[in-house]
């Protein structure tokens, strides 16, 4: 008799993740039945709303993918962000504990300060400069001490839905003769269907492969924003000049770490998966988009 097929609950289900999980769920290959909430469904800063969920409906994974990521503007509404990163995490995770639910919770390389030189692992210190970063730090907290959550931390997270740096560059560099970009800050970027693809591997290998722990995943390699830019415009054939600048000549709300590479060391001892290198992710992405 074949296994009965895991139920997915999917919260943020609009959002780049989101919209990346939907598209590969909907795959025949994948042995799942997902539900896809966004904020009008289902409110996770609502512990009523939450609890009356998971009272109606039961789940054997979660994937939260809500989050607020407007990491300028969080500066000016904290409140905002830490409901949504870090106290509804909390809410999400005792609903899991309370249920029987296994959650995925997706993080950032913002909890780092960026002093480091050398590739971050899940255990390094952190110590988040921004409203976001910091946010996002409690959410994660919330999430490990339930003892249910395992914690994806990615970075500089782009696809076909709602704004990124990608999209970002593709539209202005249609526009204008030359763009200028910091070359400064140093991280790696990561196509949301990448990190798809792994959740749905570890949610298809079953409990053998949840861990209730930090883990990183971003794509492979390292760029800076000017290095990223120069690539979209490159491989997009657009004529517009890419010109590197400092950071202190682009002063912005909030402080982005300078460096924030993330070791995928300790997701590749958990997963037999070869991850992409950045540039290849572009390219595919790029060559599907155009």
């Amino acid at each position: 008799m074949a296994a009965s097929p895991s139920r997915v609950l999917v919260t943020g289900a609009n959002g780049q993740l989101g919209t990346a999980l939907r598209k590969r769920a909907a795959k025949p290959a994948n042995h799942l039945v997902a539900t896809f909430t966004d904020f009008n469904e289902l409110d996770i800063t609502s512990d009523q709303q939450v609890d009356n969920f998971f009272q109606q409906n039961h789940f054997d994974y979660l994937v939260n993918c809500a989050a607020y990521t407007a990491v300028d503007r969080a500066e000016d509404e904290p409140e905002k962000a830490f409901l949504i990163n870090g106290y509804a995490p909390g809410l999400l995770a005792e609903a899991c504990k309370s249920h029987g639910t296994k959650l995925f919770h997706i993080s950032t390389d913002y909890v780092f300060d960026g002093m480091s030189n050398s590739p971050y692992h899940e255990s390094s210190p952190v110590n988040p400069l921004s409203v976001y970063g910091k946010s996002k730090l409690m959410g994660e907290n919330k999430v490990l001490e339930s003892g249910v959550g395992m914690v994806i931390r990615t970075s500089w997270l782009y696809s076909t839905t709602g704004n990124n740096f990608v999209k970002t560059i593709l539209r202005n560099a249609s526009s204008k003769a030359q763009l200028n970009v910091v070359f400064d800050q140093v991280g790696t970027p990561t196509l949301a269907d990448d990190l798809a693809a792994v959740l749905l591997q570890i949610i298809e290998k079953g409990d053998s492969s949840f861990r209730p722990e930090i883990f990183h995943y971003s794509n492979e390699g390292v760029c800076s924003w000017y290095d990223f830019a120069y690539e979209i415009v490159a491989i997009a054939g657009l004529p517009c000049r890419i010109n590197p600048i400092e950071t202190n000549d682009y002063p912005t709300r909030a402080i982005r770490p300078r460096y924030s590479v993330l070791s995928k060391e300790k997701i590749r001892n958990l997963l037999p998966i070869e991850i992409p290198y950045w540039r290849d992710s572009l390219k595919t992405f790029l060559k599907e988009m155009l």
